[in-house]
């Protein structure tokens, strides 16, 4: 993890994100990307002589080059490596590429509480993020003083195609020196038998090689009830799910789990394209 893109909007979210964002990068040696998105076109926009025929554009592009002046010059983000830019003409459905094409690890980005995750799932900036990206994402919902990471749930059903994304969150959890639990919920509907349910899981983590882990069969009314109220339990840190790009989250679990889990998360969310 070498590089953070925390786009913001320079929200209160926003900033909540990027907090975060400061403070794995003081611990993991990061350089964070903060980004600015203007959804305009870029040829009506001189960038050599600083002209636009759009007046707005230019209205746009010094209050964003104001407000990344007065952020970088904050007390959270001193000492650390940051770069801002401000990408014209692109999406928020096209952060992943931007992230590629600047080397980064991992996206960050805010969320605006319940109203905001629900939105996340049905059509907002973070679903768009979310559904498109290749690179994990951590959607951050509250301000957090320490963003400490000791104990992380990974919940899947743990069939094939998923075993990258546990890769990526075993190696994430590595990182953050955090034992990863690794959740099954079971339901009335769709239960599997705890012996069926552990051979199962020992079987999707076999080839990724790490030793702090513990394996759980939890039973609940619906996954995403499960995946709650597990994580509850334990005082999880932070939750990984895994998406279908496109898909969205919708077919996790092979059926549907609905925006519930992250509109009732108080927890921070990350997650990996499958």
């Amino acid at each position: 993890m070498k590089k953070l893109l925390v786009p913001t909007d320079f929200s209160q979210e926003a900033e909540n994100a990027l907090k975060v964002a400061a403070q794995l990068a003081k611990k993991h040696h990061c350089e964070i990307l903060l980004l600015h998105l203007l959804e305009l076109p870029l040829q009506q926009i001189d960038m050599v002589n600083n002209h636009s025929e759009l007046p707005e554009a230019m209205f746009f592009m010094k209050l964003a080059q104001q407000k990344f002046e007065d952020l970088v010059d904050s007390d959270y983000l001193k000492g650390l490596t940051v770069q801002h830019f401000v990408e014209f003409g692109e999406s928020f459905a096209n952060l992943s590429e931007i992230g590629k094409r600047k080397g980064a690890n991992l996206i960050v980005m805010g969320s605006h509480g319940a109203s905001g995750f629900k939105e996340m799932f049905i059509g907002s900036n973070a679903e768009k993020v979310v559904r498109h990206s290749d690179i994990p994402v951590l959607v951050i919902k509250n301000e957090h003083q320490n963003f400490d990471i000791k104990d992380f749930v990974f919940a899947s059903d743990f069939k094939k195609d998923n075993k990258e994304t546990y890769k990526q969150a075993a190696d994430l959890a590595q990182t953050f020196n955090a034992k990863i639990h690794l959740v099954m919920v079971n339901t009335a509907s769709n239960f599997t038998t705890t012996g069926k349910a552990q051979a199962r899981i020992k079987d999707f983590i076999k080839d990724y090689p790490f030793d702090n882990y513990s394996i759980n069969i939890y039973n609940d009314t619906n996954v995403e009830n499960g995946i709650l109220n597990f994580s509850q339990d334990i005082n999880a840190d932070l939750i990984g799910i895994s998406t279908h790009g496109r898909q969205g989250i919708a077919h996790f679990f092979n059926g549907s789990i609905s925006e519930d889990l992250v509109n009732h998360a108080k927890r921070p969310v990350i997650t990996f394209k499958i």
